[in-house]
């Protein structure tokens, strides 16, 4: 098993402090790879080294054919390549995400605009697009300071179910801790409630 696992909080994580949603997802991992002993684990820090946005110099890159492409052009391109040798690589994606404004971080959406390409990751067909990557099951660690699954306020939930999907990824389990600005109680209820999700989710994977 290959697992990937994505860290898109800027908060580091030190001596047990720090971001939320990096520190649950590890918590996540180490309980996929103690089900899984010949698992591989990649760690990408998407906040400790950000990929760069979509801009007008990327999209030149991408339309220019490789064989005519600069050396800055082709430098661009291998490193979106780079992140989708590892989804395809990957059996299992574990995605840290703390809630911005309602979505996710920039962090992330960098790598999901990198990630998402037509003719490699999804295709159109005759009825449509149709997603590349499958066989994939993907963990979304959400955090967030309030209680917002459900309401009309997430906006971390539906995109990547949406985008995920749109990839081919339809396998996808979230694990939430909410709450975490309202309180010491409200942030030790949310964090309690996120653990209680990761040990059913890894009950069934050790079953």
């Amino acid at each position: 098993m290959n697992i990937l696992q994505l860290n898109s909080s800027a908060r580091r994580v030190q001596d047990g402090q720090g971001s939320y949603s990096t520190r649950l997802a590890t918590e996540l991992v180490a309980g996929l790879q103690a089900a899984n002993s010949q698992s591989k684990l990649t760690v990408r820090d998407l906040g400790l080294n950000p990929h760069p946005a979509m801009d007008e110099a990327a999209l030149g890159a991408l339309f220019t054919p490789a064989d005519k492409r600069s050396a800055e052009q082709a430098e661009r391109v291998a490193a979106n390549d780079a992140l989708i040798d590892e989804l395809f690589a990957a059996d299992a994606i574990v995605i840290a995400t703390p809630m911005i404004n309602f979505g996710v971080p920039t962090q992330l959406k960098n790598w999901i605009d990198a990630v998402a390409r037509a003719g490699t990751t999804f295709k159109y067909g005759a009825t449509g697009p149709v997603g590349q990557v499958t066989g994939k099951k993907v963990y979304i660690v959400s955090a967030s300071g309030g209680v917002h699954r459900g309401q009309v306020t997430d906006g971390v939930t539906p995109y990547l179910r949406t985008v995920l999907g749109f990839l081919g990824m339809t396998e996808v389990e979230f694990i939430y801790a909410e709450g975490l600005a309202m309180g010491p109680d409200a942030e030790a209820a949310g964090v309690a409630a996120a653990r209680a999700q990761i040990a059913e989710l890894l009950g069934g994977v050790t079953a």
